[in-house]
């Protein structure tokens, strides 16, 4: 059997999956942390199947890869990338439940509600929102101090009311009035974009960019944010659940709106390739060091085709 070249987009994604499964598997073991009363095995169970149940792991890459590109410290970024990925989780745990998308399925296996329980489910992602916090702040995250500070302020601001947990508030009040054109890029931009986009400036900020080259990674996060809900809004349209390891086409049953719904398939694809293009010429600067995140963009713009 033909393996991927070790430095191969592919084989690098699945490192990076592999890497960041290991601390996390780490992370959230039975036995506490210094400071920590104990730690519930339910919840630490309930925990673990939310978090340890396979994916791409795109956002932690997208972390690993951005440091990498700027010379970061490998172990620090390994970290801030199992932070993120702890808070991409918890929300993919709440998002799930039946008070929001009301989901039985993700990545192929049983939601934790219907694992576990709702109010278990809850707990886990509120556990995993704290979690991302502590492994940024501690010491173990070998970073300057000013870095750490930003990484967490960052993030607290992607993954709040004005980044994600607001994008899911917009989402839920678009079943009741469908957004406008606008609204729709907004909704996207937090709900999903906020944390791509923190996943690039986050690589940056552990490598210690200049003010320019963090400007310029952050923009390469918003297209990619921009690119990765464009290609799972066709994906919803045009996939079925084997596919996708989720229900499909529950969109349309809830009457949202989506750029795919307003201006259909081929504008949708046609709009896919002009993010690349985009994408691709911000990097230009690295020459053929960023050949891996460009593979990254025209990865996360064809999971439709």
């Amino acid at each position: 059997m033909d393996r991927a070249h070790p430095d191969s987009f592919a084989a690098r994604l699945d490192a990076a999956a592999q890497n960041v499964a290991a601390l996390l598997a780490a992370l959230l073991g039975d036995t506490p942390l210094d400071g920590e009363i104990a730690r519930p095995g339910h919840l630490m169970s309930a925990m673990r199947h939310g978090v340890l149940n396979g994916g791409k792991r795109l956002r932690p890459f997208l972390v690993l890869e951005t440091a990498r590109l700027l010379h970061g410290p490998e172990d620090a970024a390994l970290r801030v990338a199992a932070a993120l990925e702890c808070i991409h989780c918890y929300s993919l745990i709440h998002d799930d439940l039946p008070a929001m998308d009301d989901d039985d399925l993700r990545r192929g296996q049983p939601t934790v509600h219907v694992a576990f329980d709702e109010a278990t489910a809850i707990l886990a992602g509120d556990a995993l929102l704290t979690l991302a916090f502590d492994i940024l702040s501690a010491p173990e995250t070998d970073l300057p101090d000013s870095a750490r500070l930003a990484l967490i302020n960052q993030l607290a601001r992607a993954s709040g009311a004005g980044g994600m947990v607001g994008g899911q508030a917009l989402d839920l009040f678009a079943e009741r009035v469908t957004p406008d054109e606008a609204g729709i890029v907004r909704l996207q931009a937090m709900k999903t974009g906020a944390l791509l986009r923190y996943a690039c400036a986050a690589g940056a900020l552990a490598a210690g960019a200049d003010a320019e080259t963090l400007a310029r990674m952050t923009r390469f996060g918003e297209i990619v944010g921009l690119a990765f809900q464009l290609a799972d809004d066709l994906l919803d349209v045009t996939s079925d659940a084997a596919t996708l390891g989720k229900a499909a086409g529950k969109d349309a049953g809830r009457g949202k709106g989506t750029l795919v719904s307003l201006h259909g398939v081929e504008a949708a694809r046609r709009r896919l390739d002009g993010l690349v293009g985009e994408a691709t010429l911000l990097l230009e600067p690295f020459g053929g060091r960023a050949g891996i995140l460009i593979e990254a963009a025209c990865f996360i713009a064809s999971r439709d085709r």
